[in-house]
């Protein structure tokens, strides 16, 4: 499973989960009615934030597969 090609590929699928999560996220307080500079900090918060989901989902089972 460490397979640099799964590590890879693994990685690329978050971030492309990640990239349309904070554009809703941008769109969604742009509609209601936030600044820019607000529709841009609650984007990276959204892209943060699911990237830091995916890295609790993927070492949260670690301990109970050795």
């Amino acid at each position: 499973m460490s397979d640099p090609a799964t590590v890879a590929l693994t990685a690329a699928l978050i971030i492309v989960i990640a990239a349309p999560a904070a554009a809703c996220a941008g769109k969604l307080s742009r509609l209601n009615g936030a600044t820019y500079a607000t529709a841009l900090i609650q984007s990276a918060a959204a892209f943060t934030a699911v990237l830091i989901l995916a890295a609790a989902v993927t070492t949260a089972p670690t301990p109970c597969l050795r």
